[in-house]
């Protein structure tokens, strides 16, 4: 499968919302804090230090995956989605390589994420990609009842 890992710009916000609202309602429940982020990216995500990658096969964006800055070298992975119809390509694992090497890029020692154990493919994709079960913190998601983390230093 031909595709390529590109850099968010703001003509692509509504891929990455649509993209990602979709797969939020299909399992759960969309929160405020996905709306805020899914509908301003500009200024959610990246004026606050972070940064998202796309997946592009021709012009269509297929999968998305967000870095918030949470402090200098602590980054969220967040809004990692692949389109159903491209998934079993190995795209989330592209994705979630290129958020790792931008997030040390950008100065991160730990990447961490938030998900929900009945995303179990999801799941499997995180520990491919060397996150480790740690132990609950507070959260500002309802849905969420597994948190991770990795080294990226």
């Amino acid at each position: 499968m031909d595709y390529q890992i590109i850099d968010f710009e703001d003509k692509y916000q509504k891929e990455f919302a649509t993209l990602n609202y979709h797969w939020i309602e299909k399992y759960f429940t969309i929160e405020d804090i996905d709306r805020e982020s899914l509908d301003h990216p500009r200024e959610k995500i990246y004026d606050t230090g972070g940064h998202i990658l796309l997946a592009q096969h021709g012009d269509k964006i297929i999968g998305t995956a967000a870095l918030i800055k949470k402090d200098n070298a602590y980054y969220e992975l967040a809004k990692m989605s692949v389109d159903e119809n491209f998934q079993g390509n190995g795209i989330g694992y592209k994705l979630g390589l290129a958020a790792l090497d931008k997030a040390k890029e950008m100065g991160a020692h730990t990447v961490y994420l938030e998900t929900n154990d009945i995303l179990g493919p999801a799941l499997k994709l995180y520990e491919k990609l060397g996150f480790k079960h740690i132990e609950h913190k507070p959260t500002p998601y309802c849905r969420c009842n597994v948190q991770m983390e990795t080294s990226v230093f």
